[in-house]
């Protein structure tokens, strides 16, 4: 369904993305003054991590974890066998596993991260680099953690913010050549693919562009692995956009993607809507090699760290990842805000991609220098004048060097993540309308700081404070041109 040529028509003419779902069951929200607001960022130190969700209205922060699970997921948790080892549910899970992802060996782990941990801790040694389309926080992290580093290896055109390029994930082929021939193939213990690249817009890679990396590593017998986390999302993006697989199946596609890894990791709060996740692999010596960790790090190798409960439901969440209805509701509704933004005047990443709208702070907050952090600062500021809490992806993201210099990102973005079924559409024009009067009065924006600063994923807990009074500021003409409204 409702791929390019099949949109839904409305005899309006307006161009709006149609849920394929009713709400059953639902959650009551609360959005509380913006003198309330501004206490809150306080408290929590102007990081949005830190807020209390019940000063909270829309909560964009991530999709992780927060995707709206289906009736039969929910159900098919009742069925759970919790018995420590030989559960069904496990059964059930590597079941789904081989029949969407294509592969038979399949340990579990109790999120994305546990994966890489494990992934890491097997492979990267000191002085290893690891070549990548591009980073994700907690992939660098425990690469770094164990003594290797990495290289971000995309085209030119993946660093433009307004662009018609369709695949800005793909990663450089010349660039991954050259490193290899840098560093040597015995420094490379695998090649990272992220499907979609996070920190950069969302942004898919082509199955062409895959294939090419998978000829490199082939070349020089350097594994390729693959963060699956958001392969449902690029799988659907590449059915849009690569004319090759316009007529394939969901299904077909992930396969043909998967296919093309020798090992394969997910969070399953993002590929399947539920907690949970797992590491894949159709090599048996990969297997055994990564097999002994997960007792150490997560559970036993029927669980994981999982409850069984989210087994079940990860298991039948895999399948609803090849259902096109499922897995466009949330991309559709990103390119609806995006479109709507961008129409405004409003910068933003473009072509649309997937996890969430991401907005151009390098632009709307030029007046305020990288090293007081322009993304941190416009994430507080639309907190402020609106509740909905979205996310930093800019140098607050970013670690510093071993010298403890701070390392500048590429990009400052703030992220409005959109998960699959969560928002209605006049939630999502109400970011709209928020996001445009802040637009028109950014000049009110000001810089953050530091005040406590975690040596290690620093944006999760690290705390900053505004530089000067830009917070009241930005109140009090909020109160002059809303007057009492919430």
């Amino acid at each position: 369904m409702l791929n390019e040529n099949e949109k839904i028509k409305f005899y309006s003419g307006e161009n709006i993305p149609l849920e394929l779902h009713k709400v059953r069951i639902v959650q009551k929200l609360h959005l509380v003054p913006i003198e309330r607001r501004l206490e809150a960022l306080y408290e929590g130190g102007f990081n949005t991590f830190r807020l209390d969700t019940k000063d909270v209205f829309l909560d964009m922060l991530t999709d992780s974890g927060t995707n709206a699970m289906s009736d039969r997921q929910l159900g098919a948790m009742m069925m759970a066998d919790d018995a420590y080892a030989g559960s069904q549910s496990f059964v059930r899970f590597q079941k789904a596993v081989l029949d969407v992802l294509g592969k038979k060996y399949l340990l579990p782990v109790h999120q994305g991260r546990a994966a890489e941990n494990i992934i890491s801790n097997a492979y990267v040694k000191k002085g290893s680099v690891v070549p990548m389309n591009y980073h994700f926080t907690t992939a660098m992290a425990h690469i770094t953690q164990y003594g290797g580093r990495i290289e971000e290896l995309l085209y030119d055109e993946a660093y433009v913010i307004n662009s018609k390029h369709p695949f800005k994930g793909n990663m450089n082929l010349e660039k991954l050549e050259e490193c290899i021939l840098k560093h040597t193939a015995a420094r490379i213990p695998y090649i990272r693919m992220e499907a979609s690249t996070n920190l950069i817009g969302g942004q898919p890679f082509s199955i062409e562009n895959l294939r090419g990396v998978r000829a490199i590593a082939d070349k020089y017998g350097i594994p390729l692995v693959l963060d699956a986390s958001l392969i449902g999302e690029n799988a659907w993006l590449v059915k849009q956009r690569e004319e090759e697989f316009k007529e394939a199946s969901m299904a077909d596609i992930l396969l043909c993607m998967t296919d093309l890894a020798d090992l394969v990791y997910f969070s399953a709060r993002k590929l399947s809507s539920s907690r949970g996740g797992g590491i894949c692999t159709n090599n048996q010596a990969i297997y055994k090699e990564l097999e002994p960790l997960v007792p150490l790090f997560e559970g036993f190798l029927t669980y994981g760290g999982m409850s069984v409960r989210e087994v079940e439901a990860i298991a039948v969440g895999l399948y609803e990842t090849l259902d096109e209805s499922m897995i466009c509701q949330s991309p559709q509704f990103i390119a609806y805000l995006v479109n709507a933004l961008e129409s405004k005047g409003i910068p933003v990443v473009t072509p649309p991609g997937v996890l969430g709208c991401h907005v151009d702070a390098m632009q709307i907050c030029a007046h305020i220098p990288q090293s007081q952090y322009p993304a941190g600062a416009l994430a507080a500021a639309f907190f402020l004048i609106s509740g909905v809490r979205g996310m930093e992806r800019g140098s607050v993201s970013n670690q510093r060097d071993e010298y403890g210099n701070e390392t500048y990102a590429d990009m400052e973005l703030l992220r409005l993540a959109v998960p699959r079924r969560v928002f209605t559409l006049s939630q999502i024009k109400y970011v709209e309308d928020r996001l445009t009067w802040l637009f028109d009065n950014r000049h009110l924006i000001g810089g953050l700081k530091f005040v406590y600063e975690p040596p290690v994923l620093r944006f999760f807990m690290g705390g900053l404070e505004p530089i000067n009074d830009w917070p009241q500021q930005l109140m009090a003409k909020f109160r002059q041109d809303f007057g009492d409204s919430l």
